[in-house]
Order: C-alpha cells, then sequence, then structure tokens
C-alpha cells in the first residue's frame, strides 16, 4: 500500500510522461532552448520545484535523441523520490544510471555544486564521458572529477572541474579536495565554492560500509619509533585469557589486570598506565589488535613487499590507503616486513560529516529497506522502493545449513557440478581472498574451468562480470557489491533457468547479500540464488553466542564419523535460527561502531569547523595588526604567569622565538626577580612590539608585507592543527584501552580533546610569534621574497 508521499511521487512522474508527445515534436533546437527558458525562470524567482515536470519532460526526451534510451516511468518515479532527497532502491539492472540524469539536470540548472558520486573512478570516467554527452547537448557544463592515474592527478584542472555545473567524481576525490581546499594559503587555490546537491550511487556503499574509515591527509613523517618490532616479541609472548580477554565477537581486545603486570615485570618497570609510558601503552596494545583483530587474506594481502588493504565489502584492495595511529605500522611488524614511516595526519573528515554538508543529499542503491532506519537517524533519508519494470522471477531459496565448513563446500559443489552439466552459468560469492582462492583450487582439482574475481584480479574486473552470464561459465568472486557492471545472459541461458547464483556464506549484512541475488534475475529474467551456509562461517562462530557454540559442539561430537550428508541442518529451526541472529547481531554491531565513529568525528569536526572558518578569515582579511597584537598579548600574559624565571629560560625564550642571539633588553635586566610585575610585562611587551615592528620594516612593499603577515598566521594554524589532528588520531586509540578501568572512553576522549583544543589555541598565537620572527626572507633579483620559516 502506497504512502501518500509515493502517491504524490506517482503523480508526478505520470505527469513527466504525459508531457512526452509534447517534448518529441520538438526540434533539436527548440529542445536545447528549454535550458535557456528554465535558467530565466530560475533567475526571475520560479522554485526549482515547480520546474520539475518540464526539467525531466526535457531530459528525458533528450537522453533519447541523445544516448538512444528513454526513461521508462519507473525510471521517472526513482527519479522524483532522488529530486525530493530520499535513497530510491531499484534493483540491480533497473536502469540507475539513466534515472540520475533526471535530477542532475534539474539541479544543475542552478549552477556549479552538484555532483554525482560513485564508488570508484572507473564509473566516474565511464558515465562521466558517455552520460555526460547529454548534458553537454542541452547546454549545461559537466566535468569528470577523477583521474585514472598519477600523471592525470597532476594535470587536473580542479578549477574547471568545481566550475562545471554537474560534477561526475568519487567520494575520496571529492573528499581529498575539500581537505587541500582548507589548506590552502588564498582563495584562488579554493576550488569547491558551493556543496549544493550530492546524488550517490551505491549509497550504501559509501555512508554505511565506508563510514568508520575517515579520509586523511597525512604530513611530516613522524620520529621512526623502534617499539613496533619489540611490541610484537612481547605480544607473542602474552597469553590468551590470561593476559588478555577477547570479546566473543573477537571484535575487541583488551588487557587484562594480570596482562598489566606481567608486562611491566617483562620491562622491569611499574605504572605501564601512567602518562610517562604512554607510548610504550600504545604501542602494545597496536600489537595486541594487529595480532588478533586483522587476518592476512581477509583484511589485508601483503605483495612485493607491502601491505595492502582490503575493502571489507568487496574485496578490492585499497592501494594508497594505510590504517592510521601506528595500526598499519604494527600489522606490518606482524608480517615481518619493513616497517613504512608513520606520517601525521593534516586534515581528516568522515564521510559521514563530508556528505552532511551538502544542502540536498540523495541515493541509489539495489538494496536500501534492510538499513532503512539508520539512514533517517544518521542523514535524515527516506528509503523509497522503487518497483521494478518487470516482474522479478528469480527463485530466492531458503538457505541449506550444514553444521561444518567441509560438508558445506561439498554440497556447494555438487550443485555447481549438477548446473554446470547443462551449461547453465554459475556465480559463486565467497566472503574473502582466502576463501575465494581455496574454492579455486576445489574447482580446479575437479576440473571445472572458471573464472577468478578478488583483489588479485580487479583489472578484469569489468570483462569478468559482463562473461558471467554466458554458458558455461563459472565464476568465483568476493562480495559484489558496487561493482557497477551489470551480467547480461548469453543466447540460450534463459532456457536453462538463468543465471544461478551461489553463496557460500551470509555476509555481514543482510544488504550485500541480496545484492549478490540481485546479480540474477536483472529486468525481469529467470535465475536462482541459495546461500550455503555452516555453523563454523566466521559470522556464525563470531556472533552465535555460547548457545549456538555449545549446540555446534554436541552435534559434532554425536556425527563423528558419519557421512558428510548427515550434517545437512537446514531443516534445523535451531540452526537456520543462529544464522540470522548471528547476522542480527552483526548488523546491529556495525551500526553502534558507525555511530561511535559519528560521534568520536564530531568532537573533530566542530574543532575543524571552528579551526577553517579561522583560516577563511585570515584568507579574506585585509589587515593582520590585530592578530599579531594578540599575539604579543598572549606571549606577554604566559611569561608573567610563570612561578619563576631564571635569566637563561628568559635568553632561551628570545633565541628560539625572537631572534638567534638575541640580547635581554637592558630595560628588563635586573627584573628578573619581579617578572610578574606591571613594569617586567610592559617592558617584554615592548620589546617584542619593537622586534615585530624590525621585522615588518625590513619588507618595504605594502602589499607583500600584508601577504607575509598572512602566510605566518596560516602557517602558525596549519602546524599547530596538523598537531591536534594528529594527537586526537593517537588519543582515539589509546582512550579505547581504557574502559577496562571502568572510564568510558568517548567521555575520557572528549574531556581530553576539549583540554587540549585550549592548548592549542594558545600555541598557534606564540607559533605566529616565532614564524614572523625566526622566519628568513630572501629578496631575489626580479623583485620577489623567498620565505623559509623555522
Amino acid at each position: 500500500m502506497k504512502t501518500n508521499r509515493e502517491k504524490y511521487y506517482f503523480s508526478i512522474a505520470q505527469k513527466v510522461i504525459d508531457q512526452e508527445n509534447r517534448y518529441q515534436e520538438m526540434s533539436d533546437t527548440e529542445l536545447k532552448e528549454q535550458t535557456v527558458i528554465l535558467r530565466n525562470k530560475l533567475m526571475n524567482g520560479t522554485k526549482l520545484d515547480d520546474l520539475l515536470v518540464p526539467a525531466f519532460a526535457t531530459i528525458r526526451e533528450a537522453d533519447y535523441r541523445v544516448l538512444g534510451m528513454k526513461p521508462f516511468f519507473n525510471q521517472v518515479l526513482g527519479a522524483v523520490a532522488l529530486y525530493f532527497n530520499n535513497v530510491a532502491e531499484m534493483k540491480t539492472g533497473e536502469g540507475k544510471t539513466l534515472t540520475a540524469t533526471m535530477p542532475m539536470y534539474l539541479y544543475g540548472l542552478t549552477g556549479p555544486g552538484n555532483f554525482l558520486i560513485t564508488s570508484n573512478t572507473y564509473l566516474a570516467q565511464r558515465d562521466g564521458k558517455d552520460i555526460g554527452r547529454v548534458y553537454l547537448w542541452l547546454g549545461l557544463t559537466i566535468e569528470v572529477g577523477v583521474a585514472t592515474s598519477e600523471f592525470e592527478e597532476s594535470a587536473r584542472d580542479k578549477e574547471k572541474i568545481y566550475q562545471a555545473d554537474i560534477v561526475y567524481t568519487t567520494n575520496s576525490a571529492l573528499g581529498f579536495d575539500y581537505l587541500f581546499d582548507n589548506l590552502a594559503s588564498n582563495t584562488d587555490e579554493q576550488y569547491i565554492k558551493k556543496f549544493n546537491f550530492a546524488l550517490i550511487d551505491e549509497i550504501d556503499a559509501v555512508l554505511l560500509d565506508m563510514a568508520q574509515t575517515p579520509l586523511l591527509i597525512s604530513g611530516a613523517p613522524r620520529v621512526q619509533s623502534n617499539l613496533y618490532t619489540s611490541s610484537d616479541r612481547m605480544i607473542q609472548s602474552l597469553k590468551k585469557d590470561i593476559d588478555f580477554e577477547q570479546s566473543d565477537d573477537l571484535k575487541r581486545i583488551w588487557f587484562t589486570t594480570t596482562g598489566i603486570e606481567h608486562i611491566e615485570e617483562k620491562l622491569g618497570i611499574t605504572g605501564l598506565l601512567e602518562e610517562e609510558w604512554t607510548s610504550v601503552y600504545r604501542h602494545l596494545l597496536l600489537a595486541l589488535r594487529a595480532n588478533y583483530l586483522f587476518l592476512l587474506n581477509r583484511d589485508y594481502v601483503v605483495e612485493g613487499g607491502q601491505l595492502i588493504l582490503l575493502d571489507k565489502v568487496n574485496g578490492r584492495k585499497l592501494g594508497g590507503t594505510k590504517l592510521q595511529a601506528g595500526l598499519h605500522q604494527a600489522i606490518e611488524a606482524k608480517e615481518h616486513i619493513e616497517v613504512s614511516l608513520e606520517t601525521r595526519a593534516m586534515a581528516s573528515v568522515t564521510y559521514q560529516n563530508l556528505f552532511r554538508m551538502f544542502a540536498h543529499l540523495s541515493g541509489m542503491t539495489g538494496t536500501a529497506s534492510t538499513d532503512k532506519h539508520e539512514f533517517f537517524e544518521t542523514y535524515g533519508l527516506d528509503v523509497i522502493k522503487i518497483p521494478t519494470h518487470k516482474p522479478i522471477a528469480r527463485i530466492d531459496h531458503p538457505d541449506k545449513v550444514y553444521l561444518s565448513n567441509e560438508a558445506k563446500i561439498f554440497a556447494s559443489l555438487d550443485a555447481v557440478k549438477e548446473a554446470h552439466a547443462i551449461g547453465r552459468p554459475i556465480l559463486i560469492e565467497t566472503g574473502s581472498v582466502s576463501m575465494s582462492e581455496l574454492y579455486s583450487r576445489i574447482l580446479l582439482r575437479e576440473g571445472l574451468s572458471h573464472t577468478l574475481l578478488n583483489a588479485m584480479s580487479v583489472a578484469k574486473e569489468a570483462s569478468i562480470i559482463q562473461l558471467a552470464g554466458q554458458k558455461n561459465a563459472i565464476t568465483v568472486a568476493t562480495s559484489m557489491a558496487g561493482r557497477g557492471t551489470d551480467i547480461k545472459l548469453g543466447d540460450g541461458v534463459e532456457e536453462l533457468g538463468g543465471l544461478l547464483v551461489i553463496g557460500t556464506e551470509r555476509m555481514a549484512n543482510a544488504r550485500v547479500d541480496n545484492q549478490l541475488r540481485g546479480r540474477s534475475g536483472r529486468q525481469g529474467s529467470v535465475g536462482e540464488s541459495v546461500f550455503y551456509v555452516s555453523l563454523e562461517d566466521k559470522l556464525v562462530l563470531e556472533n552465535g553466542g555460547k548457545r549456538i557454540n555449545r549446540f555446534r559442539r554436541n552435534l559434532t561430537k554425536k556425527l563423528s564419523g558419519t557421512n558428510k550428508a548427515n550434517e545437512e541442518l537446514s531443516t534445523s529451526r535451531i540452526a537456520l535460527k543462529a544464522v540470522t541472529k548471528a547476522q542480527n547481531v552483526q548488523k546491529n554491531q556495525e551500526i553502534m561502531e558507525r555511530f561511535q565513529t559519528l560521534e568520536y568525528d564530531q568532537v573533530l569536526k566542530s574543532q575543524r569547523d571552528i579551526l577553517y572558518k579561522t583560516r577563511n578569515k585570515v584568507i579574506d582579511a585585509v589587515e593582520y595588526g590585530t592578530v599579531i597584537d594578540q599575539a604579543i598579548l598572549s606571549v606577554s600574559l604566559e611569561m608573567i604567569t610563570k612561578k619563576t624565571l631564571t635569566e637563561e629560560e628568559l635568553s632561551d625564550f628570545y633565541y628560539n622565538n625572537v631572534a638567534y642571539g638575541f640580547q635581554i633588553p637592558r630595560a628588563m635586566q635586573g627584573m628578573l626577580n619581579k617578572h610578574r610585575s606591571s613594569e617586567f610585562y610592559q617592558a617584554f611587551k615592548v620589546s617584542l612590539q619593537d622586534a615585530v615592528a624590525d621585522k615588518l620594516a625590513s619588507i618595504e612593499d605594502e602589499g607583500q608585507r600584508m601577504y607575509y603577515e598572512r602566510l605566518v598566521i596560516l602557517k602558525a594554524l596549519d602546524t599547530m592543527w596538523i598537531e591536534q589532528v594528529d594527537h586526537l588520531q593517537q588519543l582515539k586509540s589509546v582512550v579505547s584501552g581504557r574502559n577496562w578501568g571502568q572510564h568510558n572512553p568517548f567521555f575520557e576522549y572528549q574531556r581530553e580533546a576539549i583540554k587540549s583544543f585550549d592548548l592549542m589555541t594558545k600555541a598557534i598565537l606564540k607559533q605566529i610569534l616565532r614564524n614572523l620572527l625566526l622566519a628568513d626572507l630572501i629578496n631575489k633579483e626580479d623583485g620577489t621574497i623567498d620565505v623559509v620559516f623555522p
């Protein structure tokens, strides 16, 4: 039964369809002129909502003339839902790419600031160039915001890209460009002027699955620690359930009180949790997590001596991505490969907060209903299910449940042989790279030729998927989420029953399972899907609970030595419920983890917003004397509030902050015993004011002097902000280990973050003064000045 809103969307979609004949009769020139007409109406005060029907009717006809495809009713309905800031659930093969042209065109009429976001570079390039033709034909500007190589990346014209009405890009490219914009020293280097509308393809992959991985720009490397290797050796000597404990779901781990005592004894120290040993404790905690929470060929692979992370949803290699706060280096130490340099985080943002900056946000995916509550609570987005163009003919069978992994694999192998015997194409999904390779070896042993799609073969992804629907094809793949290429059936495959999809385990979320099922039966074609699961699956082991573990152990003893066929439990209510329950537990934990990520990032976001706002004020300012005066006052107050002040300490201050070899002014000599007096304060402040005046006087050109003052302030802001972001990254990893002591980790993080932000504010003012007075100014023959900061 339709809601009132859905009825409203249906009525609007029908109005668009009703305009078909009128726009068909227009000449190409008349159709192109609609863009000018619609834009003029916008300029004269017409609301965008009132232009929906004519705009959609225009682009719908243009789609046909340029692309040879005209959106049908269900696609128009999906486009209406997208325009009104919803998540449109459209099944695989229903034409999401064409659907997106309608809201993108309408929002594109408003000018720059509108983005079609995809999860990978290939799709952004492909759709931007192909679909982009229709926007250009109608007179809008369109750019692709991603590069396919490092060479192209350096040649990207970001000014041109972000001045376009519509930009096809990826979530990561947009995020990094946003962060770099906020490291610019003038407005000419800030390219993203407006966050108006974002339409995210595979929105669940971007806003849910990637929500816990923040975008980070890394800066100067830290001094390399030698604690990673030694910490790894220490962890190898500890015993589980004595020195450390792991949660039932195997996702959290912590030291016990006994473990802390054993470590202190082995290191010959006391007070491991005290501030003195913070760095040591942090490295030990990282080593503990690296050894027990991250698995080779599930979470990462090692290639050519390099650690490469894997996307947990689809198994793709995440080149150029590193775990932060030293965790990447801890895993490298565990794998006995060269430990890479740990860098400071210069800037950071999560996708959650990046996309909440947009005035209008919507998205498309084949599966969203399972997570509709989270979409609404986190992003304020409703999920609208769009009916399929043709009824779904695919048969989704109940799960086949087995006691052991071995029994499950052999049962699924029988199904593969049976389907392959008649030439039916088969898609086999596995939950990890290692499982995909194991299944591949079993198929080879059975003499079954097949194609393997995982992190090792991603370069051939599009061609592998395109061939997966041909007769006799067997494709083994990690999760199919966000692959972006449809599986098309070969001649005669319909008569064989269509594509058979076999899942070898349930994934962490039913949504991902549904994405796999959706690979079969596209656009009303026939097909089948079935999942083979076992009580030894990672999902069940981690989330099944003690009751199901006890049930599995007892049944294993009972069936010991019997035929593997006896291990099928598909009629066991306990076994069937166990798998579903485990998946629900996992889903709820992931929701909680994403909420916690957002909670932590809100603290960083509030500080980032203040810093970036301050930065932009500095860039736009026409004078900086007030800020410099404030810096002088702050440093002067800090000096007179010291309990004691020796001549050596005062000399050190001048040497490190004012000028190398600077002499203590005569007016201040003999006043150190009363350094907290107003006389000392005044003399000290005047000495700084004189030093600043002398430095600025050395720059004769007023424009250059003002630019120098701006650089000095921006450099101080950036230097101290880098320290703060890096500190918060480290702090987050440390406080998570404090809950063993009955502390709330988030409360600890929040309290420490506020304290460190206050300290950063004072440090910025001191750094401004230091930058201004200690920077070397090198006058060049062409009249320019090179600045070398201390």
